[in-house]
């Protein structure tokens, strides 16, 4: 599992025997979207990978316009190499962020 040391926002990978889930926590905005980007590019492009990267927001407090950017981007990576991304627990504001800007259609969403 890697771990990023920041404490604004922070990022898990944990590789299972079902697929990889990125964990994130804490506020996604301008300054963190790029470690997002990187990791969520890693695991959509890993050899031999996961074809469905489960994305958990449920730690995550807030999420701007350059996070959702970070997660349509790697969307269409993984959309462009047959494989998926889907959310976990997204909160209110996640959700209606998804559902102003449309973003909602690409998503599947699971809440455990």
């Amino acid at each position: 599992m890697a771990d990023d040391q920041d404490n604004r926002a922070r990022l898990r990978v944990e590789h299972t025997g079902q697929g990889v889930i990125v964990h994130v926590r804490g506020e996604m905005d301008i300054d963190h979207a790029d470690r997002l980007r990187e990791t969520l590019h890693t695991e959509v492009t890993r050899p031999q990978g996961s074809d469905e990267i489960v994305v958990d927001v449920t730690d995550l407090t807030f999420c701007d316009s350059a996070g959702l950017n970070a997660l349509l981007q790697a969307r269409l990576t993984a959309q462009d190499l047959g494989r998926r991304i889907q959310l976990r627990n997204p909160s209110r504001q996640m959700t209606r962020l998804l559902e102003v800007t449309g973003a909602d259609q690409f998503f599947p969403t699971t809440h455990a």
